[in-house]
């Protein structure tokens, strides 16, 4: 005869459902498994033990496909709300001030994720010792946010305005775009376009992710705006491919003015119709709506919100421009 195992304490019962929310978001025990660093037999062990305690099944599971019994859907929902209250429920016990810790998983553009942002994440993870960073760079659609829950993502920075009513924004800075190209394309005694008109017949590189048939800039005097129409030679989702590109004289290129400083003091690109401004890209943090926020994703935004408050971005001259906070939603 079968022993009966006795229910789990109620401080495991947070973790298993936990476990079982991260299942039914990800799709999958082994891809919750892998958001959660562990493995998928002890992923399927926790799931076992809450409908043991639970006396119901959750989860309908073959081969090829898994679906929420309707005992599981019920609890799916209830589980949510029961986790964000523990987690609000600790918060208070502990105090605003309390230590931040855990596992904090960003996705960043690459670009910024490997040289602008990366002085703002060092001096966080200076000041908070007992929080660890997932830094991912993950280059998707300027208007695509992430799937938080099932790719277990807790914030992310996204470039260009924020449109899934899902999420909270906040703009933390915005980054100026000009024209460039190599010395080499202007030889000759051939003058350097000081108009966008005179851009349309050069050779062209394209940034798919912002711009891929035509280029709109600003004046920065009048406030006038001019549209150049391009046929790209190359099209690229990297802004260091369009940088080095550039460089080499493939063609001329639109890109964060901060990324192209270094090149343009050293004389290996040139800034063209220097007057004109390609269309700036505002910078924001993103992050799914919650009644709770735990102290390492609060003090995270913070931390990236004072990063850029007055001070010109690297090579652009123009300040940043900060948002609301998350106390703000």
């Amino acid at each position: 005869m079968a022993m009966l195992l006795p229910p789990p304490p109620p401080a495991d019962r947070i973790e298993l459902m936990q476990t079982f929310v991260r299942i039914v978001e990800a799709g999958s025990l082994s891809a919750a498994a892998a958001q959660m660093g562990t493995t998928q037999p002890t992923v399927s062990r926790r799931l076992q033990a809450l409908e043991r305690s639970l006396g119901v099944r959750l989860l309908q599971r073959s081969t090829h496909a898994m679906k929420l019994t309707e005992d599981g859907e019920r609890c799916f929902d209830r589980a949510k709300e029961l986790i964000l209250s523990w987690g609000a429920f600790e918060a208070e016990l502990r105090g605003v001030g309390d230590q931040p810790e855990g596992r904090l998983r960003v996705v960043v553009p690459h670009a910024f994720g490997q040289q602008l942002l990366v002085g703002p994440l060092a001096a966080y993870l200076k000041r908070h010792p007992q929080v660890t960073v997932e830094w991912l760079l993950h280059d998707s659609p300027h208007d695509e946010t992430p799937d938080f829950i099932a790719e277990g993502v807790d914030c992310a920075i996204r470039v260009g305005e924020v449109t899934d009513p899902n999420a909270v924004a906040i703009r933390l800075f915005e980054v100026p775009r000009i024209a460039v190209g190599a010395p080499s394309l202007f030889g000759g005694g051939t003058p350097v376009p000081a108009h966008p008109a005179e851009l349309e017949a050069l050779p062209w590189l394209a940034a798919r992710n912002f711009y891929r048939t035509e280029v709109v800039f600003t004046h920065e005097g009048s406030g006038e705006v001019y549209r150049v129409p391009i046929r790209p030679r190359l099209i690229t989702d990297s802004l260091y491919a369009l940088r080095s590109a550039a460089v080499l004289g493939v063609g001329v290129g639109v890109s964060s003015a901060w990324m192209l400083a270094e090149e343009l003091e050293a004389g290996r690109l040139v800034h063209l119709a220097p007057q004109w401004l390609g269309t700036p890209a505002p910078v924001y943090i993103v992050y799914p709506y919650a009644r709770f926020y735990p102290a390492r994703l609060r003090l995270f935004v913070e931390a990236m919100r004072q990063a850029f408050p007055e001070s010109p971005l690297p090579g652009t001259g123009k300040a940043g421009k900060a948002g609301n906070g998350l106390d703000g939603g």
